[in-house]
């Protein structure tokens, strides 16, 4: 145990690193996944506040370590309303998880996460116009989530997939999408206070895990595609929401 900073065991540690290896290696494969897989186990171990800045710490941290890859995805003059729309959602995200209780966090949290992974097994990518008000909203309702769960990935990826055809494409948007609405996130947390050392020190603790599985995700990318990696993605996050929801239930 670390005690006086983090009231956490060298397996539950292990554990940590476990699983932040994990998501980032599923989201250098896919573009997305990395909050949908970490924030509820992390929310085993840590208080809303703490889940929320650990992950998107360990998010704007891949952000700058993996920006000259997907920066050219990024598309700004055309993409600029989903970006602009996420700093008010972040906000009232933001406002929305000082209301919660740690309990309640993780149930929506849980439900959520299952939503997402259903919707996602049972969508199918469709090519559709990119309007601007469409775009803004989205962006809006990915801010919500980021600022409230530290999961910006549900809306975004669903528009994402649905706007463009090219796989590196769309997961070069969706990681740099993130990387923004994790600078967000964290500048609110800033102003809040809710940014200290026993929220900071477990992401600098987990760096080289990310850094590990962010390599060997990139690794299979190029080596695999796009063509594989849904079923392993949604899969892995249905689990995770079941498993966090019914451990959110047995403790009402």
């Amino acid at each position: 145990m670390l005690p006086g900073i983090l009231d956490i065991t060298p397996l539950e540690l292990v554990l940590i690193w476990s699983i932040t290896a994990a998501a980032s290696l599923l989201r250098a494969f896919t573009g997305f996944g990395f909050a949908l897989t970490a924030v509820p186990v992390f929310a085993l171990f840590f208080e809303p506040t703490q889940v929320v800045v650990l992950c998107t710490t360990l998010v704007f941290l891949l952000g700058i370590q993996t920006f000259p890859i997907y920066r050219q995805a990024l598309d700004l003059p055309k993409r600029w309303p989903m970006f602009a729309a996420a700093i008010p959602g972040t906000a009232l995200g933001v406002v929305l998880l000082l209301w919660f209780e740690p309990n309640q966090f993780r149930l929506s949290l849980g439900v959520l996460t299952i939503v997402a992974s259903v919707f996602l097994a049972r969508f199918r990518p469709r090519q559709v116009i990119s309007r601007p008000r469409i775009a803004s909203f989205v962006g809006l309702l990915a801010g919500i989530c980021n600022g409230a769960f530290a999961v910006p990935g549900p809306p975004i990826i669903v528009y994402v997939m649905a706007t463009e055809k090219d796989p590196a494409t769309c997961r070069g948007l969706m990681i740099g999408y993130f990387s923004f609405t994790a600078v967000l996130a964290l500048c609110a947390f800033t102003v809040l206070g809710l940014v200290d050392v026993r929220s900071v020190l477990p992401a600098l603790l987990a760096y080289p895990a990310m850094y590990l599985g962010d390599r060997l995700g990139y690794a299979a990318f190029l080596r695999f595609g796009a063509a594989r990696y849904r079923p392993v993605a949604i899969g892995l996050c249905l689990l995770i929401g079941v498993a966090i929801s019914v451990r959110a239930l047995l403790e009402a």
